[in-house]
């Protein structure tokens, strides 16, 4: 086993977190394919990716051994998140993005107060040289930026759910639904 000083358990806690989110980015954006918000997904994956190798090259650099369990754990909760009820009993529910997308800001803000945090606790050290924490954090609010405004975007299909008039109910009429022939009319009772 390793020794697990402070900055080994801040480090590992945050290369779990990497891990949760890599695995929450990938399965958003493979269930959202084809769409705008698949697309910033897919490219939001690929940084979050990167963004993780960054953190192991910076645990290398400092000495520090990846826990084995953590990122484990990590793994085994995104997968068990998805069991979460939401609203349907099978299927991708209007909801799941927008939850999705709160996960992934969450991490995003983690992940941009991790390269704070390293850029002011080693400011000169040799060992992190190579590594650009004003980019990294600049990166991080690029990618909060995109989660908030594609996450307020969902809000309407989330949130509202399609409302049902006793004239209607037990019809299958939607009289919101302007597309439907007959939409102005009342099913007839007799």
């Amino acid at each position: 086993m390793f020794p697990m000083r402070r900055l080994d358990i801040y480090l590992n806690d945050h290369f779990a977190g990497a891990t949760f989110g890599m695995e929450l980015s990938r399965r958003a954006a493979t269930e959202n394919r084809g769409t705008e918000l698949g697309d910033f997904l897919h490219n939001l994956h690929e940084e979050i990716v990167e963004d993780r190798q960054t953190l192991r090259d910076v645990m290398n650099a400092l000495g520090i051994d990846a826990s084995p369990v953590k990122p484990a754990g990590a793994w085994l909760l995104e997968k068990a998140g998805r069991l979460k009820l939401n609203g349907q009993l099978r299927g991708h529910s209007p909801l799941s993005p927008l939850v999705e997308l709160e996960g992934l800001e969450a991490g995003v803000s983690g992940k941009r107060s991790l390269w704070q945090v390293l850029r002011r606790a080693f400011p000169a050290d040799a060992r992190l040289a190579q590594f650009h924490f004003d980019a990294l954090v600049t990166r991080a609010e690029e990618q909060l930026q995109g989660l908030e405004e594609h996450r307020l975007l969902l809000v309407p299909d989330a949130l509202h759910e399609e409302r049902r008039s006793p004239q209607t109910e037990g019809f299958g009429l939607n009289p919101s639904d302007p597309g439907r022939a007959g939409s102005d009319r009342t099913p007839d009772r007799r």
